[in-house]
């Protein structure tokens, strides 16, 4: 099968023929039609992200169809059905984490695209335990976003509590998919872009963003929360300075640069600084709910899989609005 091969951070990915997998107990073998190109991917190629699974395919937003069970019949797929891989691809049940409902903490978990082959490729396997049903209607071009800058948003937006006016720092592929959800809820969104980006900011009042501004800008009302998705430690107290008393800033990013030194007086007022981690099976089950009732439009800038390379460095670049998503197989 086709595979793009990350073999040494600095070195751009490999199209190379690689063995097609076979599916271990309780996985399932699937034939990729999809796979999103996600900032996660940036900071594993990088260098950012350290000790992958190397030579590794990246890729965890992926999306394709069935063909094969290992050891015995699926026991939660028919084979044809299309399913998601998202970025956790296996925890160990058994940890205090896992044991209270967050295993997306768990210190055996093991990451799609990272230390698990992912979707970069014709196929892939995946533990069928953690994947998710695509609902009807959506299709894979417009669903790989879902599985990785969808379900982080939606667990940042978890996190971030009760809050009517809501800052996203960064609007790109998870922040144009979560303002549509949010002001389908009745909440207004503030969309936060690098100083003199109108192209992004148009993009954020398209999308029905109530203001849009650069990084260097106060909103014209106090935030009840923000969610940071840009990985610029910078932004931190330029949101802590923006939420009011009693908001929450959360950092929804992997990885983010140094958090500068910042006064007291910025969390003071039980203002809460948060991370988001990975994320859980039910967060997934929640947001593939939420999507039936909350119809949500997804950008998509669509790159064959060959142009891998292409794709990352537009996405580092910033060279589109909302997702990129490889299209590695057509449609049926």
């Amino acid at each position: 099968m086709r595979a793009m091969l990350f073999e040494k951070t600095g070195k751009p990915l490999r199209l190379a023929e690689t063995p097609k997998p076979r599916p271990g107990k309780g996985q399932i073998l699937i034939r990729v039609e999809t796979c999103g190109v996600c900032r996660t991917d940036l900071h594993v190629v990088d260098g950012e992200l350290t000790h992958p699974q190397l030579p590794l395919i990246p890729g965890h937003q992926i999306v394709g169809i069935v063909e094969e069970a290992g050891h015995s019949l699926a026991r939660h797929f028919n084979i044809g059905a299309r399913v998601g891989v998202s970025w956790l691809g296996w925890a160990c049940g058994e940890c205090f984490y896992c044991l209270s409902q967050r295993e997306n903490l768990c210190g055996k978990a093991r990451f799609t695209g990272y230390q698990i082959n992912g979707g970069m490729a014709d196929y892939c396997v995946a533990d069928e335990s953690f994947c998710f049903e695509i609902p009807e209607g959506i299709d894979a071009l417009h669903a790989a976003p879902l599985l990785c800058a969808g379900l982080i948003g939606y667990r940042a937006l978890k996190l971030a509590g009760p809050a009517h006016d809501l800052g996203f720092y960064g609007f790109g592929s998870a922040a144009h998919i979560l303002a549509q959800m949010v002001q389908h809820q009745g909440h207004r969104v503030f969309a936060f872009t690098r100083p003199g980006d109108k192209k992004t900011q148009a993009f954020a009042l398209k999308l029905g963003a109530f203001w849009a501004g650069g990084t260097d800008e106060k909103p014209p009302v106090e935030l009840g929360a923000a969610l940071i998705f840009a990985p610029s430690g910078e932004l931190v107290p330029l949101a802590l300075s923006a939420v009011r008393r009693g908001g929450r800033v959360v950092c929804a990013g992997i990885h983010m640069s140094p958090i500068p030194s910042f006064s007291y007086d910025l969390l003071w007022g039980e203002r809460s600084l948060l991370s988001v981690a990975n994320l859980t099976r039910e967060d997934g089950l929640e947001f593939f709910q939420l999507l039936k009732r909350i119809p949500v439009h997804l950008e998509v800038k669509v790159y064959p899989l060959e142009e891998a390379n292409q794709a990352l460095d537009d996405l580092r670049r910033g060279a589109f609005e909302g997702s990129a998503v490889l299209q590695i197989k057509n449609q049926v």
